[in-house]
């Protein structure tokens, strides 16, 4: 018997001004499953991200959520509520809190409810502080617990984020070019992390790193001109002829296979 999806986005369309950034795309999200989504400039994938997020609204077609104990349809949905549902957006420059420390960060993303200026003042309870433990153990930054966000390197910068949302808990979690500006050490360690991470949630990730992608990637969804060119693994991607034709002009090392 096949998975059911977490996620589906049916006949999906988005359109600027008449212009058509998203024609008619199907996705469908399996739970646990690390999926990688890419395509050249303008491919429509950030606006992909965009619709399951609740950011922008498709002229038509649907997106739902197949949480327990039924399918959530979250197309007309706001933001706010969508996250509210359980599915976390990350874009790709850092939000963080760079005045605060590590720890105080990760205590603001767990208190919602509350003020940034309450938060720093309530105490935390043993379970709370466990889980921001186990947070710091799982991003890497156990060590840096009470240095100054601003003062973390860029990569570190994107791994508190990322540990910031999985404080609130997310099962699907999206994730717009997170290894954009990293050295190639954090580039890797943000592979594994992405790898610990689908243990327990959804990962969707926006990427146009091909070496990270091959490295890290079980199932890849190539996007061209807004629609769906091709999807399967790394390896059935690499061999398709109408792939190699969007990515004409690859060269070798890292940054040749960054695509557009």
């Amino acid at each position: 018997m096949s998975q059911a999806p977490i996620l589906s986005c049916k006949e999906v369309t988005v359109a600027f001004d008449g212009f058509k950034a998203v024609q008619g795309m199907n996705l469908l999200l399996l739970p646990g499953e690390l999926r990688f989504l890419i395509g050249p400039n303008g491919a429509g994938k950030t606006t992909m991200l965009d619709v399951i997020c609740g950011k922008v609204k498709p002229v038509s077609g649907s997106v739902s959520f197949h949480r327990r104990p039924g399918a959530l349809d979250i197309t007309k949905l706001q933001e706010h509520k969508i996250a509210e549902s359980g599915i976390g957006r990350k874009f790709q420059t850092p939000s963080i809190f760079a005045g605060l420390t590590v720890m105080e960060n990760l205590e603001i993303a767990m208190s919602q409810n509350r003020s940034v200026w309450a938060t720093l003042r309530a105490t935390l309870k043993p379970s709370e502080r466990e889980r921001i433990d186990e947070e710091l153990a799982l991003i890497g930054l156990g060590d840096q617990r009470h240095l100054r966000a601003g003062l973390l390197s860029h990569g570190q910068k994107q791994w508190l984020e990322i540990g910031m949302m999985l404080l609130q808990e997310p099962e699907i979690l999206l994730l717009d070019e997170p290894v954009a500006g990293m050295t190639d050490k954090e580039t890797d360690k943000t592979g594994e992390l992405l790898q610990e991470i689908v243990r327990k949630r959804t990962v969707v990730v926006v990427e146009h790193d091909m070496e990270f992608v091959r490295n890290f990637a079980s199932k890849v969804t190539v996007m061209h001109e807004g629609k769906l060119l091709k999807e399967g693994t790394m390896d059935e991607i690499q061999s398709d002829d109408r792939v190699a034709e969007v990515y004409l002009g690859r060269g070798k090392g890292r940054d040749a296979h960054a695509v557009g």
